[in-house]
């Protein structure tokens, strides 16, 4: 069993991405977590032949997983509710795929292929700073898991 987290495209900024690379490589201390980029599609070209186009490429790196969409109009969790979920993902024994669109966000047939929508927040976050919010909730919901201190229980910010 792995937890896929699938993103379109690399971090364009040096600095962000260096975040981003210390909360997977945390994260991965506590999931069997592979971190797959598909290929970004120029932005010249019409945002609804990007969107189509992104998608497929998403789908097909999260072929034979249950696929999670990242969306803002998915179901919210606390981290702790996030934590028991993963790992009751984790007990059903069956990869997960955790996608997260581009700059135009995800394409209709990967969310009708998801078998859940997650939201990272209620607003539209760009997708370099969504992948970053989720490397770091993974990542504390590992440490949730194992009781260890990076989560401060009662904690109303998370």
């Amino acid at each position: 069993m792995k937890f896929r987290v699938v993103c379109v495209g690399r971090p364009r900024d040096r600095e962000l991405g260096a975040v981003i690379a210390a909360y997977e490589t945390r994260a991965a201390r506590y999931w069997p977590l592979d971190f797959t980029e598909v290929r970004e599609e120029s932005g010249r070209d019409d945002a609804g032949v990007v969107r189509q186009r992104e998608g497929q490429r998403l789908l097909e790196a999260s072929a034979g997983a249950v696929l999670v969409a990242v969306d803002e109009r998915g179901m919210t969790m606390t981290s702790t509710a996030f934590a028991s979920w993963m790992q009751r993902l984790r007990e059903e024994a069956r990869d997960v795929a955790m996608a997260v669109g581009g700059a135009n966000g995800l394409d209709e047939p990967v969310r009708q292929r998801a078998s859940y929508l997650l939201a990272l927040a209620p607003w539209t976050l760009p997708h370099e700073l969504a992948r970053l919010v989720l490397a770091e909730q993974l990542y504390r919901a590992g440490t949730i898991v194992r009781r260890e201190p990076y989560h401060k229980q009662g904690d109303r910010s998370a």
